[in-house]
Protein backbone atom coordinates (compact mmCIF):
# COMPACT_ATOMS: atom_id res chain seq x y z
CA UNK A 1 0.00 0.00 0.00
CA UNK A 2 1.40 3.37 -0.96
CA UNK A 3 1.12 6.14 1.67
CA UNK A 4 0.27 9.66 0.56
CA UNK A 5 2.87 11.48 2.66
CA UNK A 6 1.71 14.93 1.63
CA UNK A 7 -1.81 14.16 2.90
CA UNK A 8 -0.41 12.70 6.14
CA UNK A 9 1.79 15.73 6.85
CA UNK A 10 -1.17 18.03 6.20
CA UNK A 11 -3.37 16.13 8.63
CA UNK A 12 -0.67 16.25 11.31
CA UNK A 13 -0.32 20.00 10.89
CA UNK A 14 -4.08 20.49 11.21
CA UNK A 15 -4.20 18.35 14.39
CA UNK A 16 -1.31 20.38 15.86
CA UNK A 17 -3.12 23.63 15.21
CA UNK A 18 -6.30 22.28 16.87
CA UNK A 19 -4.32 21.16 19.93
CA UNK A 20 -2.73 24.60 20.24
CA UNK A 21 -6.14 26.30 20.05
CA UNK A 22 -7.61 24.06 22.76
CA UNK A 23 -4.60 24.71 24.97
CA UNK A 24 -5.11 28.48 24.60
CA UNK A 25 -8.78 28.19 25.67
CA UNK A 26 -7.78 26.13 28.69
CA UNK A 27 -5.09 28.61 29.68
CA UNK A 28 -7.60 31.46 29.46
CA UNK A 29 -10.11 29.63 31.65
CA UNK A 30 -7.45 28.78 34.24
CA UNK A 31 -5.94 32.27 34.39
CA UNK A 32 -6.12 33.77 37.91
CA UNK A 33 -8.76 36.44 38.55
CA UNK A 34 -7.64 39.97 39.49
CA UNK A 35 -7.05 40.49 43.20
CA UNK A 36 -9.88 41.86 45.33
CA UNK A 37 -9.66 45.61 45.89
CA UNK A 38 -7.82 46.06 42.59
CA UNK A 39 -9.05 47.58 39.34
CA UNK A 40 -11.60 44.84 38.77
CA UNK A 41 -13.30 45.54 42.09
CA UNK A 42 -13.21 49.28 41.54
CA UNK A 43 -14.64 49.10 38.05
CA UNK A 44 -17.68 47.24 39.35
CA UNK A 45 -18.24 49.79 42.13
CA UNK A 46 -17.96 47.30 44.98
CA UNK A 47 -16.01 44.54 46.67
CA UNK A 48 -14.72 41.76 44.46
CA UNK A 49 -16.40 39.27 46.75
CA UNK A 50 -13.50 36.87 46.41
CA UNK A 51 -13.03 36.56 50.15
CA UNK A 52 -9.25 36.41 49.74
CA UNK A 53 -8.34 39.57 51.67
CA UNK A 54 -7.21 39.71 55.28
CA UNK A 55 -6.12 42.22 57.88
CA UNK A 56 -7.73 44.91 60.03
CA UNK A 57 -9.35 48.25 59.26
CA UNK A 58 -9.37 50.84 62.05
CA UNK A 59 -12.31 53.26 62.15
CA UNK A 60 -13.23 55.89 64.76
CA UNK A 61 -15.21 59.09 65.01
CA UNK A 62 -18.82 60.19 64.87
CA UNK A 63 -21.45 58.53 67.06
CA UNK A 64 -23.94 59.45 64.33
CA UNK A 65 -22.09 57.79 61.45
CA UNK A 66 -20.80 54.94 63.62
CA UNK A 67 -23.96 52.79 63.42
CA UNK A 68 -24.03 53.16 59.62
CA UNK A 69 -20.39 52.10 59.25
CA UNK A 70 -20.98 49.26 61.71
CA UNK A 71 -23.99 48.00 59.73
CA UNK A 72 -22.00 48.01 56.48
CA UNK A 73 -19.09 46.28 58.22
CA UNK A 74 -21.46 43.50 59.32
CA UNK A 75 -22.50 42.98 55.70
CA UNK A 76 -18.91 43.17 54.50
CA UNK A 77 -17.75 40.29 56.71
CA UNK A 78 -19.95 37.95 54.66
CA UNK A 79 -17.91 38.95 51.59
CA UNK A 80 -14.46 39.19 53.17
CA UNK A 81 -14.59 37.05 56.35
CA UNK A 82 -10.87 37.44 57.04
CA UNK A 83 -11.01 41.24 57.25
CA UNK A 84 -11.73 42.71 60.68
CA UNK A 85 -13.37 46.15 60.68
CA UNK A 86 -12.95 47.74 64.12
CA UNK A 87 -15.42 50.62 64.61
CA UNK A 88 -14.93 52.84 67.66
CA UNK A 89 -16.98 55.89 68.66
CA UNK A 90 -15.23 58.88 70.20
CA UNK A 91 -17.14 61.67 68.44
CA UNK A 92 -16.24 63.45 65.22
CA UNK A 93 -13.62 65.61 66.94
CA UNK A 94 -12.16 62.69 68.86
CA UNK A 95 -11.98 60.69 65.66
CA UNK A 96 -10.07 63.42 63.86
CA UNK A 97 -7.64 63.64 66.79
CA UNK A 98 -6.65 60.02 66.12
CA UNK A 99 -6.90 60.24 62.34
CA UNK A 100 -4.79 63.40 62.04
CA UNK A 101 -2.78 63.11 65.25
CA UNK A 102 -1.16 59.73 65.68
CA UNK A 103 -2.51 58.37 62.38
CA UNK A 104 -3.80 55.24 64.07
CA UNK A 105 -7.04 55.01 62.06
CA UNK A 106 -7.65 54.32 58.39
CA UNK A 107 -11.14 55.85 58.23
CA UNK A 108 -12.72 58.63 60.29
CA UNK A 109 -16.52 58.86 60.59
CA UNK A 110 -17.75 62.46 60.64
CA UNK A 111 -21.09 64.21 61.02
CA UNK A 112 -19.58 67.52 59.87
CA UNK A 113 -16.79 68.60 57.52
CA UNK A 114 -13.27 68.61 58.89
CA UNK A 115 -12.25 71.87 60.57
CA UNK A 116 -9.28 73.98 59.47
CA UNK A 117 -7.30 73.22 62.60
CA UNK A 118 -7.93 69.47 62.22
CA UNK A 119 -6.86 69.56 58.58
CA UNK A 120 -3.76 71.48 59.62
CA UNK A 121 -2.93 68.75 62.15
CA UNK A 122 -3.17 66.22 59.33
CA UNK A 123 -0.90 68.37 57.16
CA UNK A 124 1.62 68.79 59.99
CA UNK A 125 1.81 65.00 60.31
CA UNK A 126 1.99 64.33 56.57
CA UNK A 127 -1.45 62.70 56.44
CA UNK A 128 -3.40 63.25 53.23
CA UNK A 129 -7.10 62.45 53.26
CA UNK A 130 -10.17 62.26 51.05
CA UNK A 131 -13.67 63.34 52.09
CA UNK A 132 -16.48 61.00 50.99
CA UNK A 133 -20.16 61.95 51.39
CA UNK A 134 -22.17 58.88 52.42
CA UNK A 135 -25.59 60.06 53.57
CA UNK A 136 -27.89 62.62 55.17
CA UNK A 137 -29.09 63.08 58.74
CA UNK A 138 -32.00 64.98 60.25
CA UNK A 139 -30.67 66.09 63.64
CA UNK A 140 -33.55 65.47 66.04
CA UNK A 141 -34.56 67.28 69.22
CA UNK A 142 -36.37 65.05 71.70
CA UNK A 143 -38.14 65.08 75.03
CA UNK A 144 -39.77 62.53 77.31
CA UNK A 145 -43.13 61.14 76.10
CA UNK A 146 -44.78 62.46 79.30
CA UNK A 147 -43.78 66.03 78.47
CA UNK A 148 -46.85 68.15 77.64
CA UNK A 149 -47.09 71.54 76.00
CA UNK A 150 -43.72 71.53 74.18
CA UNK A 151 -44.25 70.52 70.57
CA UNK A 152 -42.08 72.94 68.59
CA UNK A 153 -39.08 75.17 69.24
CA UNK A 154 -37.74 78.19 67.37
CA UNK A 155 -34.04 79.01 67.02
CA UNK A 156 -34.38 81.70 69.71
CA UNK A 157 -35.99 79.21 72.09
CA UNK A 158 -33.33 76.56 71.49
CA UNK A 159 -30.68 79.19 72.14
CA UNK A 160 -32.29 79.96 75.50
CA UNK A 161 -31.97 76.28 76.43
CA UNK A 162 -28.53 75.48 74.99
CA UNK A 163 -26.84 78.85 74.64
CA UNK A 164 -24.23 80.23 77.06
CA UNK A 165 -26.88 81.90 79.24
CA UNK A 166 -29.16 78.90 79.52
CA UNK A 167 -32.46 78.80 81.37
CA UNK A 168 -33.74 75.73 83.16
CA UNK A 169 -37.49 76.22 83.26
CA UNK A 170 -39.76 75.77 80.27
CA UNK A 171 -41.84 78.84 81.20
CA UNK A 172 -38.68 80.97 80.90
CA UNK A 173 -38.13 79.63 77.39
CA UNK A 174 -41.67 80.61 76.43
CA UNK A 175 -44.40 81.86 78.81
CA UNK A 176 -46.84 79.51 77.08
CA UNK A 177 -44.76 76.48 78.02
CA UNK A 178 -45.36 74.66 81.33
CA UNK A 179 -43.74 75.71 84.59
CA UNK A 180 -41.46 72.67 84.70
CA UNK A 181 -37.72 72.22 85.18
CA UNK A 182 -35.57 71.30 82.17
CA UNK A 183 -32.84 68.72 82.33
CA UNK A 184 -30.62 68.70 79.25
CA UNK A 185 -28.97 65.56 77.85
CA UNK A 186 -26.78 66.28 74.83
CA UNK A 187 -23.55 65.35 72.99
CA UNK A 188 -20.24 66.44 74.43
CA UNK A 189 -17.96 69.00 72.81
CA UNK A 190 -16.01 66.38 70.81
CA UNK A 191 -19.18 65.53 68.91
CA UNK A 192 -19.89 66.74 65.39
CA UNK A 193 -23.56 66.78 66.38
CA UNK A 194 -22.72 69.30 69.13
CA UNK A 195 -20.78 71.42 66.62
CA UNK A 196 -23.63 71.37 64.12
CA UNK A 197 -26.22 72.44 66.69
CA UNK A 198 -24.08 75.17 68.25
CA UNK A 199 -22.31 76.59 65.20
CA UNK A 200 -24.58 75.86 62.23
CA UNK A 201 -28.09 75.85 63.70
CA UNK A 202 -27.67 78.44 66.47
CA UNK A 203 -24.75 80.47 65.11
CA UNK A 204 -22.91 80.41 68.45
CA UNK A 205 -19.28 79.89 69.40
CA UNK A 206 -20.09 77.89 72.52
CA UNK A 207 -23.02 76.44 74.42
CA UNK A 208 -24.01 76.16 78.05
CA UNK A 209 -21.86 74.02 80.31
CA UNK A 210 -24.86 73.20 82.50
CA UNK A 211 -26.01 69.92 80.97
CA UNK A 212 -25.52 66.16 81.05
CA UNK A 213 -22.91 65.60 78.33
CA UNK A 214 -22.02 62.26 76.76
CA UNK A 215 -20.17 60.94 73.73
CA UNK A 216 -22.64 58.03 73.64
CA UNK A 217 -25.99 58.91 72.07
CA UNK A 218 -27.55 55.83 73.64
CA UNK A 219 -26.85 57.33 77.08
CA UNK A 220 -28.44 60.60 75.95
CA UNK A 221 -31.54 58.70 74.79
CA UNK A 222 -31.76 56.85 78.10
CA UNK A 223 -31.47 60.11 80.04
CA UNK A 224 -34.31 61.72 78.11
CA UNK A 225 -36.45 58.59 78.34
CA UNK A 226 -36.18 58.56 82.11
CA UNK A 227 -36.71 62.28 82.75
CA UNK A 228 -40.06 64.06 82.16
CA UNK A 229 -39.72 67.55 80.65
CA UNK A 230 -36.14 66.87 79.64
CA UNK A 231 -34.61 68.04 76.35
CA UNK A 232 -31.88 66.60 74.17
CA UNK A 233 -30.77 66.02 70.61
CA UNK A 234 -28.86 63.53 68.44
CA UNK A 235 -28.91 61.89 65.01
CA UNK A 236 -32.22 60.79 63.48
CA UNK A 237 -31.31 57.10 63.80
CA UNK A 238 -31.23 57.27 67.59
CA UNK A 239 -34.76 58.67 67.56
CA UNK A 240 -36.14 56.13 65.09
CA UNK A 241 -34.59 53.28 67.07
CA UNK A 242 -36.07 54.55 70.37
CA UNK A 243 -39.43 56.00 69.29
CA UNK A 244 -41.42 54.21 71.99
CA UNK A 245 -39.53 56.08 74.71
CA UNK A 246 -39.00 59.46 73.02
CA UNK A 247 -41.07 62.33 71.67
CA UNK A 248 -39.62 64.32 68.76
CA UNK A 249 -39.83 68.12 68.97
CA UNK A 250 -40.51 70.00 65.73
CA UNK A 251 -38.20 72.84 64.69
CA UNK A 252 -39.11 76.26 63.35
CA UNK A 253 -36.10 77.49 61.42
CA UNK A 254 -37.98 80.58 60.22
CA UNK A 255 -40.56 78.99 57.95
CA UNK A 256 -42.87 77.30 60.43
CA UNK A 257 -42.74 74.14 62.52
CA UNK A 258 -41.50 71.03 60.70
CA UNK A 259 -40.80 67.59 62.17
CA UNK A 260 -37.81 65.41 61.28
CA UNK A 261 -38.48 62.71 58.68
CA UNK A 262 -36.99 61.19 55.55
CA UNK A 263 -39.34 63.29 53.42
CA UNK A 264 -38.67 66.64 55.13
CA UNK A 265 -34.93 66.04 55.04
CA UNK A 266 -35.01 65.23 51.34
CA UNK A 267 -37.14 68.25 50.38
CA UNK A 268 -35.04 70.53 52.63
CA UNK A 269 -38.06 71.79 54.59
CA UNK A 270 -36.51 70.52 57.84
CA UNK A 271 -33.75 72.97 58.68
CA UNK A 272 -31.67 70.70 60.91
CA UNK A 273 -30.61 68.50 58.00
CA UNK A 274 -26.89 67.83 57.54
CA UNK A 275 -24.53 65.70 55.41
CA UNK A 276 -22.69 62.65 56.76
CA UNK A 277 -19.12 61.71 55.76
CA UNK A 278 -16.34 59.23 56.02
CA UNK A 279 -12.75 60.47 55.67
CA UNK A 280 -10.25 58.09 54.08
CA UNK A 281 -6.52 58.19 54.75
CA UNK A 282 -5.04 58.21 51.25
CA UNK A 283 -2.04 56.06 52.15
CA UNK A 284 -4.28 53.42 53.77
CA UNK A 285 -6.46 53.17 50.66
CA UNK A 286 -3.43 52.91 48.38
CA UNK A 287 -1.31 50.60 50.53
CA UNK A 288 -3.89 48.31 52.19
CA UNK A 289 -6.06 46.34 49.75
CA UNK A 290 -8.65 45.65 52.44
CA UNK A 291 -9.21 49.38 53.05
CA UNK A 292 -9.71 50.11 49.35
CA UNK A 293 -12.03 47.12 49.02
CA UNK A 294 -14.11 48.11 52.07
CA UNK A 295 -14.42 51.70 50.82
CA UNK A 296 -15.68 50.40 47.47
CA UNK A 297 -18.13 48.11 49.22
CA UNK A 298 -19.30 50.97 51.45
CA UNK A 299 -20.32 53.16 48.53
CA UNK A 300 -21.83 50.26 46.58
CA UNK A 301 -24.14 49.28 49.46
CA UNK A 302 -24.71 52.42 51.56
CA UNK A 303 -27.99 53.48 49.93
CA UNK A 304 -29.35 49.95 50.40
CA UNK A 305 -28.48 49.95 54.11
CA UNK A 306 -28.82 53.52 55.31
CA UNK A 307 -32.60 53.70 55.82
CA UNK A 308 -32.61 50.52 57.89
CA UNK A 309 -30.09 52.21 60.20
CA UNK A 310 -32.32 55.29 60.46
CA UNK A 311 -30.74 57.86 58.15
CA UNK A 312 -31.54 59.31 54.74
CA UNK A 313 -29.82 58.30 51.48
CA UNK A 314 -27.67 60.88 49.77
CA UNK A 315 -28.80 61.67 46.20
CA UNK A 316 -27.63 59.15 43.60
CA UNK A 317 -25.52 61.77 41.81
CA UNK A 318 -23.77 62.55 45.12
CA UNK A 319 -22.91 58.89 45.66
CA UNK A 320 -21.73 58.68 42.03
CA UNK A 321 -19.46 61.67 42.63
CA UNK A 322 -18.10 60.02 45.78
CA UNK A 323 -17.45 56.84 43.79
CA UNK A 324 -15.57 58.77 41.11
CA UNK A 325 -13.44 60.43 43.79
CA UNK A 326 -12.67 57.06 45.35
CA UNK A 327 -11.81 55.50 41.99
CA UNK A 328 -9.33 58.31 41.34
CA UNK A 329 -7.78 57.81 44.76
CA UNK A 330 -7.38 54.06 44.26
CA UNK A 331 -5.85 54.52 40.80
CA UNK A 332 -3.49 57.17 42.10
CA UNK A 333 -4.77 59.91 39.80
CA UNK A 334 -6.30 62.13 42.45
CA UNK A 335 -8.75 62.10 45.33
CA UNK A 336 -7.68 64.05 48.33
CA UNK A 337 -5.91 66.75 50.24
CA UNK A 338 -4.21 67.45 53.53
CA UNK A 339 -5.80 70.89 53.71
CA UNK A 340 -9.28 71.89 54.82
CA UNK A 341 -11.87 72.18 52.11
CA UNK A 342 -12.91 75.73 51.36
Amino acid sequence: MRVNWRLTVGLVAILALLATACGSDSATEDAPAPEAGGEAAGSEGGSSGGGDLSGAIEVDGSSTVGPLTDAIAEEYVTVQPNVQVNVAISGTGGGFERFCGDGSTDISNASRPIKDEEAQLCADNGIEFTEIRVGTDALTMVTNPDTEGVACLTTVEVTKIFGPESVRNWSEVNPQFPDEQIQVFAPDTDSGTYDFMVEDALGLEASTQDYNASADDNIIAQGVQGTPYSWGFFGFAYFTNNQDGLQAIEYDGGEGCVGPSVETAQDDSYKLTRPLFIYLKNSAVQDKPQVADFAQYYLATVNDVIESVGYIPAPDDTIAESQSTLDSLISGTGGGTSEAAS
